[in-house]
């Protein structure tokens, strides 16, 4: 996207709780001189001292004051943002629709990086994840046993919540930092231990960083694929441990690519292929009222509340679906019309993962390899269990697989 302006005229200027004390010569000069200062309430009353011209405050929903600035284009003016206006900020917002050409930004140092000043904490050794206005599940992978993680918090209520979330799941011996108010009057850092978390009057300008502890049965992911069946909620309609961890690589994630898990059972295949990247998406379609259900718990369990659910039968629940990038096939392949649906659907150089465990859907992945090419992969797998007073190879059913990309 290229711009017709020679000069920028948006400027982002991020600003602390000091007010203009923490701001340089420059970002002041053009606060004072700006005809228009888009932000929040709160950021205007921050500058008010020196803030001259129209103040517009932020409109509900957010779109309708995008518009108005850009209604404006050509014209100066100015944005006062919290922090780095380009982490999870309104920077990042408005660079979808003005090219960086057009404007220009004074961040102020971001609430991770103040908050990691004040602990004493590493930055780049520190996990950090946005939940202003999303769902608490989200850290649920950043859970790892001495990890330290700083969350963007969404109010006052967000540290009690994240103690609940972190003691119901075996992380109760996890210390909340409390971080509130940062450099302004009413800045201080509390501490509590996550299971006897007792802070009150919680401003609602708050950061939290947790010193991950784990106790015994903690529910932590681990990073690789293949995660413990028991750590999914299901009714034996699951795709295998071993499998699953065969099945990932197969499927072969990319960023931000689009999946999807036909047949979806307990969601495993969705939910896994997610926790490899933020970026990645999925869709489950699951015919089965309760599965589709379980799915959606157990995505909220795995700490990917965006895996979306698609109740319904293939192929029908298939059409109007965004275009995806890669499909896997893990039950009711067999039914007539699904894989030919699925196949039509991919984007080119799309691909394709189709498991089988009846002979008729072996018959028509060997079909659909002789026709078309791609790899069929035997998957056999035994566990040691007890026979008798002793022990022996008790083999699950085998899984043949085929692995196609799409001209």
């Amino acid at each position: 996207m290229s711009s017709a302006f020679d000069q920028p005229w948006l400027t982002i200027i991020g600003i602390g709780e000091d007010g203009p004390a923490g701001l340089g010569d420059e970002a002041k000069r053009i606060i004072a001189a700006a005809t228009v200062v888009f932000g929040g309430a709160r950021h205007h009353a921050l500058m008010a001292e020196i803030i001259i011209g129209e103040c517009l405050t932020w409109e509900s929903p957010f779109d309708r004051s995008v518009e108005a600035i850009l209604s404006r284009r050509g014209s100066p003016v100015v944005v006062l943002a919290s922090g780095d206006p380009f982490l999870h900020g309104v920077g990042a917002t408005l660079s979808r629709s003005v090219v960086a050409g057009e404007m220009r930004c004074i961040p102020a140092p971001s609430s991770f990086s103040i908050a990691a000043s004040r602990l004493g904490w590493p930055l780049q050794d520190s996990a950090q994840i946005s939940l202003h206005g999303r769902p608490l599940d989200l850290i649920r992978p950043h859970l790892h046993p001495g990890r330290r993680v700083i969350v963007l918090t969404s109010d006052g209520e967000t540290p009690r919540q994240l103690a609940e979330l972190l003691t119901s799941n075996g992380f109760g011996a996890s210390h909340v930092h409390v971080l509130e108010a940062f450099g302004g009057e009413r800045e201080r850092v509390r501490g509590s231990r996550a299971d006897a978390f007792d802070l009150a009057k919680i401003d609602p300008l708050n950061v939290c960083a947790i010193e991950v502890a784990a106790g015994p049965g903690a529910r932590v992911l681990a990073f690789a694929p293949g995660l413990d069946d028991g750590l999914f909620e299901h009714d034996g309609q699951i795709t295998k441990r071993e499998i699953r961890a065969v099945t990932l690589s197969a499927l072969a994630p990319r960023h931000g690519e689009l999946l999807w898990d036909v047949g979806a059972g307990s969601g495993s295949i969705g939910i896994e292929w997610m926790l490899c990247d933020p970026s990645l998406r999925a869709i489950a379609i699951e015919q089965t009222p309760d599965r589709a259900q379980r799915i959606a718990r157990n995505a909220l369990a795995f700490g990917v509340p965006g895996l979306a659910v698609v109740e319904g039968q293939a192929p029908p629940a298939l059409q109007s679906l965004p275009e995806p990038d890669v499909i896997f096939i893990g039950g009711g392949g067999s039914e007539s019309g699904v894989i030919e649906v699925a196949i039509a659907a991919l984007k080119p150089r799309g691909r394709i993962v189709a498991n089988a465990v009846t002979l008729e859907m072996e018959a028509k992945l060997l079909g659909l390899q002789a026709e078309k090419g791609g790899t069929l992969t035997r998957i056999d797998i035994a566990r040691a269990a007890p026979i008798g007073g002793m022990v022996g190879w008790r083999p699950a059913m085998p899984v043949t697989q085929w692995c196609w990309t799409k001209d």
